[in-house]
């Protein structure tokens, strides 16, 4: 166990390097360790690179505060946001990137009204929803959280709620505040300010401890996430990650490569061979995820639920942490929101605006039961973000009902295009790029018939074949 966790290297910049000595691995060895390592590397990478550019990039657009303070959005998020793929644009965010190492954070939350949902999700370094505050959980009356890292050994406070540990010495809170219009956005803005991030010491009144040593974050490559590349930033991250006991047998695996906490990786002093070996497993591991894709999650045989949770609900598959990492990181758990995409139509093609329209019907008494709301938000196929429309409109959801049409028989339809359909049908309309895209729908505090499977999700049915 790493007990100090590489804090001795934590200078570490982005340029320097150690060669080929740690890569042991004869060739056809290293493009099936690549593989696993690819997979299993991936959503800790893609996490640090939001980590740079929320908190600690401050020239970043993205930027949201420093370590270990809070940053609020009082917006919803729109086609102008990038820090990450598949954004909610249902509840505005608040951010808190957390720094363990010397003490742990409490987290005071306000108590709200109780028709209104907020969360914070507690997410490690490996993507890992590891524990969750708010109105499922904790409910609405508000208390103090501690977050502590995994080598913490001090006394709780009598006076805290509740502590949480997590299993890295980086961690992120993002808290989800809904917004049930533009009118009610002074309403989110008031909750936010009551949303508050202080240190262990600062709480109690104690003189604080030592500061940890610093660190040199590097820069993100353009390439970082899908090339050899990674393995140089997975190494930085796995410093701030205790190693498990269930994964040291992984991990000296993954040595032979030249992967370890803390430890350099310059791809530049690998020989030819060495680096074909890794770029093949990079390609390995994409095809693999292709063909999951195909099967599994385009036909929902597999879910959101699946994918985003604890470690022991993982349950080691690494394939589904990458999933979830891919198409929309820092997904909940399945217990606080069900998540059903729609990638393809009824006929198992990819969704397409430039070549269909497309409507989603609901019958009557079917609306996805959810206790808190749903929504359905529309992605560009190729970015992955909200799609500027001429109705800033990204998604509809259960708090738009009483301005939606619903059909003669009491029915819901979507009209789900590039083109406005008309202003009979412009309050259905959920605007789609023209090209490819999916959709999200987001079921918050999903009710017991979505995990049985009573409730059955309608499917996107194309109309108007475009020449």
């Amino acid at each position: 166990m790493l007990k100090t966790v590489g804090y001795g290297v934590m200078a570490l910049s982005a340029s320097c390097g150690v060669g080929a000595q740690g890569f042991t691995a004869d060739p056809q060895e290293a493009r099936a360790i690549a593989k696993e390592a690819y997979l299993y590397g991936f959503p800790v990478v893609e996490m640090y690179k939001t980590l740079y550019t929320q908190a600690i990039d401050s020239k970043s657009p993205n930027y949201k505060a420093p370590l270990n303070r809070i940053g609020n959005t009082a917006k919803a998020f729109t086609a102008k946001d990038t820090a990450f793929v598949t954004p909610n644009a249902d509840t505005p965010y608040s951010f808190v990137w957390m720094d363990l190492r010397a003490e742990p954070l409490v987290l005071t939350l306000p108590p709200i009204e109780e028709h209104r949902y907020y969360s914070v999700q507690l997410i490690d370094a490996y993507t890992q929803n590891f524990a969750y505050l708010g109105t499922r959980s904790t409910g609405n009356k508000g208390g103090h959280f501690m977050i502590a890292g995994p080598d913490w050994q001090g006394q709780q406070p009598v006076n805290i709620d509740r502590m949480v540990r997590s299993e890295s010495n980086i961690a992120y809170a993002l808290y989800r505040t809904q917004l049930f219009d533009e009118k009610d956005l002074t309403k989110v803005k008031q909750i936010q300010q009551g949303y508050k991030v202080e240190t262990l010491s600062h709480y109690v009144k104690q003189k604080a401890p030592a500061p940890s040593a610093k660190v040199d974050w590097p820069k993100p490559a353009p390439t970082m996430s899908d090339t050899p590349d990674l393995f140089r930033y997975l190494n930085f991250m796995l410093a701030f990650t205790p190693a498990q006991d269930v994964e040291k047998d992984l991990l000296a695996r993954f040595a032979t490569i030249g992967i370890g906490a803390g430890q350099p990786f310059e791809l530049k002093k690998l020989s030819a061979e060495q680096r074909k070996a890794l770029e093949d497993g990079i390609s390995d591991a994409k095809a693999e995820f292709a063909a999951f894709k195909k099967s599994k999650v385009d036909t929902h045989q597999v879910t959101s639920g699946d994918f985003f949770g604890t470690r022991d609900h993982l349950k080691g598959n690494y394939l589904y942490r990458y999933a979830g990492a891919n198409m929309g990181i820092f997904g909940n758990s399945a217990e606080e929101a069900n998540y059903i995409g729609y990638f393809v139509d009824k006929d198992g093609q990819p969704a397409d605006a430039a070549k269909h329209d497309y409507t989603l019907h609901f019958a009557k008494g079917a609306l996805p039961p959810a206790d808190a709301f749903w929504s359905l938000t529309m992605y560009d196929g190729k970015s992955k973000l909200l799609v500027a429309n001429p109705l800033d409109r990204y998604l509809i959801n259960s708090r738009m009902l009483p301005d939606l049409k619903l059909d003669a028989d009491g029915g819901l339809t979507l009209y789900v295009q590039h083109s406005n359909p008309g202003k009979d049908k412009q309050a259905n309309w959920l605007p789609a790029p023209n090209g490819p895209f999916y959709g999200i729908l987001r079921l918050y505090l999903p009710r017991p018939e979505v995990a049985s499977g009573e409730w059955q999700m309608p499917l996107l049915t194309p109309v108007n074949a475009k020449p």
